[in-house]
Parts: structure tokens; sequence; C-alpha cells
């Protein structure tokens, strides 16, 4: 029997059907008792699955079907495409499908009709050329949720790091003039409540890396710590905010300092991202904080290259599906 998460199953949006999406949610699905996963169904092409994978699948039109069907196949409601599925080339038609289907599991997810949302890996430049004109999935779902896109923070999560990159995706050149104090405020406040909601952390642990080289050396390195992270985290603690920094980034990530924090909020995009998949290449999970509903993410993109064969991993979308499930169980448990 499946592990129950706050009566509703999780939905997981496939991504591009021609890429390994359908094929790691499979191989989960074929784990499900051996890992413990929720009730859960995928939104997508049902051929996309069947081309990669010779294991029951369930065709519903609905998502209550999902919980009947769960325990004997692989519920996959189902999104029409116009054209063939071939894994490993992708088309434009394949990535109407994977926007259809990131819309549909997302208007679920709002509507309270699925506990989480899990999206699958698309091809953004594939989407690009069908209508899809946010930066990725993670703007898509805040904007369907009414979220302004700074109030949407992604969280990178492993066993045994979280990490919240301060600016994301901008050229380095340009992360002096992003790294305001507001910014960091910003970006520290929603990461703290999100782990009191999602994970029931009250008082969590937050460290911020300094930009610099050994966090500025006092001003020799450069200065942004000084003119605009400390005061910036002197402001976070008089809030009542269990916060401390900025940190040389250098001295953050070995074993004993990752077991004095709760997550490190990084200045940079790859501060954050390099440490975490070097230690949680397959099980790491992209996790957006401050939405009214809980989506996480595998921690990779299509691979194309390998779709098809057999050989994705199916770890980053199994941790993705348990993430999922631990933050919408103590969603439920804290709700009034």
């Amino acid at each position: 029997m499946a592990a129950d998460c706050s009566g509703f199953p999780l939905v997981i949006s496939s991504g591009d059907p021609a890429g390994i999406g359908p094929e790691i949610i499979a191989k989960s699905w074929s784990q499900r008792k051996a890992k413990n996963l929720p009730i859960f169904y995928a939104v997508g092409n049902v051929e996309a699955f069947a081309a990669v994978w010779d294991g029951p699948i369930a065709k519903i039109i609905s998502p209550d079907q999902a919980a009947g069907a769960f325990d004997g196949a692989l519920p996959v409601l189902h999104v029409e495409q116009n054209d063939d599925v071939i894994p490993g080339s992708p088309t434009l038609g394949g990535a109407q499908n994977a926007f259809q289907a990131l819309e549909l599991a997302c208007g679920i997810a709002k509507s309270s009709g699925a506990a989480a949302l899990i999206t699958g890996p698309i091809s953004k430049s594939q989407m690009y050329q069908v209508g899809f004109t946010h930066p990725g999935q993670t703007e898509f779902v805040s904007q369907r949720c009414g979220i302004a896109r700074g109030n949407a923070v992604m969280m990178l999560a492993g066993p045994t790091l979280r990490v919240v990159p301060i600016t994301t995706h901008i050229p380095f050149a340009d992360v002096p003039a992003a790294l305001t104090a507001e910014l960091i405020k910003n970006r520290t406040q929603i990461t703290a409540k999100a782990m009191s909601r999602n994970f029931g952390i009250e008082n969590p642990r937050l460290a911020i890396a300094g930009l610099n080289p050994h966090a500025g050396e006092n001003g020799n390195l450069g200065r942004e710590e000084i003119d605009v992270m400390i005061p910036a985290i002197a402001e976070l603690r008089e809030m009542g905010l269990n916060v401390t920094g900025p940190h040389p980034a250098d001295t953050l990530f070995h074993a004993e300092a990752r077991a004095r924090y709760d997550v490190i909020l990084c200045p940079t995009h790859d501060q954050a991202l390099i440490p975490l998949k070097t230690l949680h290449f397959h099980d790491g999970v992209n996790m957006t904080l401050g939405l009214p509903i809980v989506r996480t993410s595998p921690d990779h993109g299509t691979a194309f290259e390998i779709a098809g064969t057999g050989v994705a991993n199916p770890g980053s979308m199994i941790a993705a599906i348990q993430l999922a499930k631990i933050a919408a169980d103590h969603r439920q448990s804290s709700a009034p």
C-alpha cells in the first residue's frame, strides 16, 4: 500500500515527451513500495510512457481515478499530442504537449485537487517556440499561483544540504549590483518561513555566504559584505531570525559546517548549485518556496541524448516525490 499524503495524490507534469521525464516517472512508480512513495499520477502523453516502458499504464480521464488505479498501474491523465513521440527527438508538438501538461497539472494543484505538484523536465528552447514566455517552470508556476516573481524563491535540497541562491540566472558581472539589502532580506525571510511551513523547523538556522573570497577579508577583497550584506543580516537578526554571516563560502560546505545550518543562502547561482550537485547529483531536488502550493522538481534536464535507452536514473524524481510528500504532510498537519 502506498504511503498516505494528506488525503490527495500528488500530480506530476511529465515534461517533454521526448525527454527522460516519462521514463523516470515510470521507474519511480515501479519503486513505489520499496521507496514508500505516496499515490501519484502523471499528466502527459500516454504514448510517451509506452514508448520507453513496458510496465502497466492506466489511462485516466480525471484525477479522482488515480488512487484506485495506483497499486496496479501507473495512472496517466492523458494529454493528446499532434505528432509522433520519438524518444530523444524533440518536436514542437512535444513541446506543446509539455506546455499543456504543465498548465493542467498546475491548475489541478492550485485548485487543491492534488497535495503537491512535481514538474518533469522541459526543453525551454523548444517551449519558447510554442508560446512559453517564462524563464522557466518556477516562474510559470509562481505566476499561475498569483505570486510575484521576486517572491518565489528557488531552493535546492539533498539529504545533507539545502541551498538557496540569492541571485539566480544572471551573468556573474551583474551580481554585485543585483545583490541589494532588500533582495537578501526578501530571500531570507521567505526561506525562514518555508523552513517552518514545509519542514516543521520553527527556528531555522540560516547561514549566508559571502560574495567575495574570504567574505571580503575586511574589505580588502571587496566591500559588498561590509556595505550591503552585514547591514542586511543585522536587520534580519533584529527581526528575530536565526541568521549568521556573511561566511567565507569555501568553508561552508564540509560535513561539520553543514551540520551547523538548516539552509545556506548564497549570493550567486553557482555558489549554491556546485556543492549541491557535487554532493547530491542523483538525489537533488528543486523546490520553489513562497508558493501557496507545494512544488518540487528533479534537479536535471530532459537529457534527450539518453532518452529511450533505458539508462535514465530516477533518483532525483523519487527524491522530488518524497520531498513533496514531506512538505505536503507538514502543511496539512499545521493547517488551522
